[in-house]
């Protein structure tokens, strides 16, 4: 067993304007931890693309075309305050979906105990109808609803620890009953939901929102309650995540404190969770976090747990 890498040079041409947060040196800070002598083992598929049958498990016909007509052909278009599309950007978004399904896919039929796909636009902000907070595509939500189709599970969880609510994965799982959908962020802050009021239509969504200044260890607290009480007695099949590392104290989009170890704990408990549920079944997908130092090293760090759990 090993662990998976899905990362593609489309992600790449994913370009934002200068100053943006959410921009290609993300991708090459993660690509230069990762070249570290302790991952050259890991095993890197090639991300497809995402099929129209994929998208439409999020999102209709008519969004899908909506994202795919907006895509210049030089430039930037904005499709709101904070997201654009550049000439790559449609294919990079439907390769993270790809990577993401591809990765289930995999981990289902045991090639791999886990993996990480490290693809850009992140995905947890885009709802059904509209696109927001750097994202295109709910890329995690259609991971997780291809899960339930197509390999007939009826449990599966989805961890997002992202410092911003996933309200685009929210959104999409509101009405799946074959999911339970977990989600730490700061509060208030962007996007302004994920209330503990907010439970899903079947008492599937749990929300745990963290006030600013909230360190690792109420974060650990947090989340070793939820999965306790929550998580392992729902015996999910499936453990996904949506990963990102903008918790960290560095990060200059949130106010929480968190430091690299904490997203090592967070592997480590994610994969207690897995081993003792699903054999270990975890498939990762990034989503925030904007220092980039603070990204390699929190990156690196989830990885390298995860590859020794998935040894």
């Amino acid at each position: 067993m090993t662990t998976l890498l899905y990362t593609h040079p489309v992600s790449f041409d994913h370009i934002t304007p200068p100053g943006h947060p959410e921009q290609v040196a993300r991708l090459e800070a993660i690509e230069t931890a990762l070249s570290a002598p302790p991952f050259q083992s890991l095993i890197r598929p090639e991300p497809p693309i995402a099929t129209l049958d994929h998208v439409r498990l999020g999102h209709s016909r008519t969004y899908f075309e909506r994202i795919e007509n907006a895509q210049p052909t030089d430039g930037w278009a904005q499709l709101d305050g904070d997201t654009f599309m550049a000439p790559g950007s449609f294919e990079a978004a439907l390769r993270a979906i790809g990577g993401n399904v591809d990765a289930v896919d995999r981990v289902i039929a045991g090639e791999a105990r886990n993996a990480f796909v490290a693809c850009r636009p992140p995905g947890h902000h885009a709802e059904k109808a509209t696109p927001m907070g750097f994202c295109l595509f709910s890329t995690v939500a259609i991971a997780a609803i291809h899960a339930a189709n197509a390999h007939g599970l009826d449990r599966i969880a989805v961890l997002d620890f992202d410092v911003h609510h996933g309200n685009g994965t929210q959104d999409v799982l509101w009405h799946e009953s074959r999911v339970r959908f977990v989600s730490s962020h700061q509060m208030p802050l962007y996007p302004g939901s994920g209330g503990i009021h907010q439970k899903g239509a079947f008492g599937q969504v749990i929300n745990i929102p963290l006030e600013e200044a909230t360190g690792g260890e109420v974060m650990q607290e947090a989340w070793e309650r939820v999965i306790s009480a929550e998580i392992e007695p729902y015996e999910p099949q499936l453990v996904l995540v949506s990963a990102g590392f903008d918790a960290h104290r560095r990060d200059p989009l949130a106010g929480l404190q968190w430091e690299t170890e904490d997203f090592a704990w967070l592997a480590h408990r994610i994969c207690d969770l897995a081993d003792k549920c699903c054999d270990g079944r975890v498939v990762s997908s990034l989503e925030g976090g904007y220092d980039l130092e603070a990204l390699g090293d929190s990156v690196g760090a989830y990885v390298n747990v995860m590859m020794e759990r998935g040894a």
